[in-house]
């Protein structure tokens, strides 16, 4: 035996034993849930539509856990314009075990039992990190804080007569004794400047220019 029932502005095929996940309701771990929107039951081949709703009829549950589901990231983007932004959201949902589906004159029930443990704890156990149980850290007590004793100061030790002869001043080598300057020689001794050379004749007259021809008498006039 199935329903089809409504809940959180969404519709849901149920059986009895079901494992349902559903918007939040309110309730705590352990608490009886039911569901009063059924839309249609079903029944081997027989088929019971509601008009919206079958009437009397009702599928009831054990609220195990109120968690927040997958995140869903939103991304924002204009393009050409440099725009981006990312947001991310995780919805509150429920986790119900259906334990019976009741209509039509018949009620069929569940026989198991309800595990109310959640899934974070699951997940936990799949990764060999047991329960998820935090224990108080201890917190030890500082140690006081020791007196400090002065070091008595210690003797300088006395250097290797080695050291000493390095550390010691090298004496400076005499300087050499200036050579001396050669005597003046007396001006007598100079050589003589040498004659300058007598200055040639000067360049000798020109020769005078030819005498000029006498010009021709003038002819008569006859």
């Amino acid at each position: 035996m199935y329903a089809v029932i409504r809940t959180g502005g969404k519709q849901y095929k149920v059986q009895a034993g079901d494992l349902l996940v559903v918007e939040k309701l309110d309730g705590k771990a352990g608490d009886a849930v039911s569901f009063g929107d059924v839309l249609m039951l079903g029944d081997g081949g027989k088929v019971t539509l509601g008009e919206p709703t079958v009437k009397g009829a009702s599928v009831g549950g054990t609220l195990i856990e109120t968690r927040k589901g997958d995140k869903v990231k939103i991304l924002k983007k204009i393009r050409r314009q440099g725009y981006r932004r990312t947001k991310g959201h995780r919805q509150l949902e429920t986790v119900v075990r259906v334990t019976s589906v009741a209509g039509a004159g018949k009620t069929d029930k569940w026989d198991g039992t309800v595990d109310l443990t959640t899934k974070a704890e699951l997940d936990a156990r799949a990764r060999n990190l047991g329960e998820r149980t935090v224990k108080p850290a201890k917190v030890k007590a500082a140690p006081a804080p020791a007196k400090k004793i002065k070091d008595a100061p210690k003797a300088k030790a006395t250097p290797a007569p080695a050291e000493v002869a390095a550390e010691a001043p090298k004496a400076a080598p005499p300087k050499k004794a200036a050579a001396p300057k050669a005597e003046a020689k007396p001006a007598a001794e100079k050589k003589a400047a040498a004659p300058k050379a007598k200055a040639a004749p000067a360049a000798e007259k020109k020769t005078p220019a030819k005498a000029a021809a006498p010009k021709a008498a003038p002819k008569a006039k006859k």
